[in-house]
């Protein structure tokens, strides 16, 4: 059986040398160029050309657009993002970029080797840790888009919604924001067609509950 040409990158010294150790300890594997940099991992995947590139994620440079034009000149290399980011939206971006899989740091040894052989054989691996995010990441995604785009408010229609909440007239609103009354009027009219309801008690129904903090982001 071949072994695994395995390239590693990154730029914690003391890391790196623990997975050279890690790997160089297995025949199954064989180290054939280590990095430290995004620049140094585009260098080695275009003249070395390993079966699997381990990387770290946040080495200097942009490894996900290396990893992208990587892949854009055909190069045939599998990559594992390794990180101490378990965030599922870094994690995606790492996916997305072309890695076959994200590994988080502190993951104990034979995981890592189970991922490196699982991306060789064209398999995606995620961290067990991670995996539950991601799952729970791509359904609120599937939930937002099913909702369609969020409501946006102007600064005026946040301010507005807010005197809403407290109980006030047209009046008190035209008054307090010194605007006229048909000022508010007019945005009354444009929050109900913004948020599909008939009246102001179905603006502030409907109004309470969005994300707090969309309504105070001013929107101009």
């Amino acid at each position: 059986m071949r072994s695994i040409a395995l390239a590693l990158a990154d730029d914690h010294p003391l890391m790196l040398a623990g997975l050279v150790d890690l790997f160089r300890s297995k025949e199954e594997f064989v180290v054939v160029a280590t990095g430290s940099s995004a620049e140094e991992v585009l260098e080695i995947g275009l003249q070395a050309a390993p079966d699997v590139f381990i990387v770290d994620i946040m080495m200097p440079g942009n490894i996900f657009n290396t990893i992208l034009d990587l892949m854009k000149r055909g190069c045939r290399t599998r990559f594992l993002a390794f990180s101490a980011m378990s965030k599922s939206d870094i994690a995606v971006n790492a996916l997305k970029a072309g890695a076959s899989g994200y590994v988080v740091k502190g993951t104990s040894p034979q995981e890592l080797i189970d991922a490196v052989k699982a991306v060789q054989r064209g398999e995606i691996f995620i961290s067990r840790d991670l995996a539950c995010k991601l799952i729970e990441h791509h359904r609120m995604a599937s939930l937002r888009a099913a909702a369609g785009p969020p409501v946006k408010f102007s600064l005026r229609e946040g301010q507005i919604i807010a005197m809403l909440t407290r109980g006030c007239t047209n009046r008190q609103i035209a008054v307090e924001l010194k605007i006229g009354e048909k000022t508010v009027k007019n945005h009354m009219t444009a929050l109900m067609q913004k948020l599909n309801v008939r009246n102001r008690l179905e603006v502030l129904i409907a109004t309470q509950k969005l994300d707090r903090d969309e309504l105070s982001a001013p929107r101009h």
